[in-house]
């Protein structure tokens, strides 16, 4: 849970602008990307950039699906390792990012950049490996969640705070025994590694021309966890059906997600944008429904509609608060 990218928090290339950082990160595609913008950007016309949104959101969370699908074969570190190393390859062609001319601080902000990314989709992967998606995403959405409402510092948004709060109860179903303790736990960290993310995406993206920061951060992320998919897939990562497989994924939650958000931003309000980010629990229960029949019982329903509430309602409060 493809992102970043950051999400407001910030505006998930991986920079969202409310639970969510990707389009910080990358603000304009390139050489062949351009042209696949352009012309996607036609029928934007006809569909709208509301749609590209959903249909980002879409692509992630029916990506993050299928890597659950491919866990049993090369296990969660190895399916992320398979998602960022080809991704980066992807994003490398694409950009071409030049090396030379920054400066130490510059270098800085990518590996941290980068050392976010692949932190929090390592835990981000360890928790879809045991409890439902649309579970995992509603606790990781909580580190953006708390992100803006720190930042905001608005009495209001203790409210915001409290219904969130009030989604993880009923989604603990009061003890997180019944999804998983440890699968819980970790995707609270990846909340807390994506707060950091939007952080670092959002510097990266001022520091660096276009897509390249998030091209080398992408890179320096995938070397990260290279040693830990090696460790758990071994050999198997070489299975062509497997890189094939993991090739869909990182197509699916990086790079055409980040296009189509890219494409949005230039037509749609970001905060506008941050709302519609704040519906990927929702969309991500859906594709742990269709793809993994993970039925969801009532109360964790009410959980997600919860937690989404509190994210929406955060991010209009902090645009109330910038335009006053």
């Amino acid at each position: 849970m493809t992102t970043a990218t950051g999400r407001a928090p910030a505006a998930r290339a991986d920079g969202r602008a409310a639970p969510a950082a990707r389009a910080d990160a990358a603000p304009a595609p390139r050489a062949p990307a351009a042209r696949a913008a352009r012309a996607a950007s036609g029928g934007s016309g006809r569909l709208g950039p509301v749609a590209l949104v959903v249909a980002g959101g879409l692509s992630v969370q029916f990506g993050s699906a299928i890597a659950v699908l491919l866990m049993p074969r090369a296990g969660a570190l190895g399916v992320v390792t398979l998602r960022l190393v080809l991704a980066a390859l992807v994003l490398l062609l694409v950009c071409r990012p030049k090396v030379r001319g920054y400066s130490r601080a510059d270098w800085g902000t990518v590996v941290a950049f980068g050392t976010a990314m692949a932190g929090m989709n390592m835990l981000f992967y360890q928790s879809v490996d045991r409890i439902p998606l649309g579970a995992a995403v509603t606790l990781e959405v909580l580190g953006p969640l708390i992100l803006s409402v720190v930042a905001s510092r608005r009495l209001v948004n203790l409210l915001w705070a409290g219904l969130a709060l009030g989604g993880v109860a009923l989604l603990g179903g009061g003890g997180f025994d019944r999804l998983d303790p440890l699968g819980a736990g970790f995707a609270l960290a990846a909340g807390a590694m994506w707060a950091a993310y939007i952080v670092f995406s959002a510097r990266t993206g001022r520091r660096f021309p276009q897509a390249d920061g998030l091209a080398l951060a992408m890179a320096f992320g995938a070397v990260l966890s290279l040693p830990f998919g090696i460790a758990e897939a071994g050999d198997a990562l070489l299975v062509p059906t497997t890189i094939a497989m993991g090739l869909g994924i990182a197509l699916l939650s990086s790079v055409l997600p980040y296009t189509l958000e890219l494409l949005a931003l230039r037509r749609l309000p970001a905060p506008t944008f941050a709302v519609l980010m704040s519906l990927e629990p929702a969309i991500a229960a859906a594709a742990g429904l269709l793809v993994l029949h993970q039925a969801l019982a009532l109360t964790d329903g009410l959980a997600i509609a919860l937690v989404i509430a509190a994210s929406i309602g955060a991010v209009r409060t902090q645009t109330a608060a910038a335009a006053a």
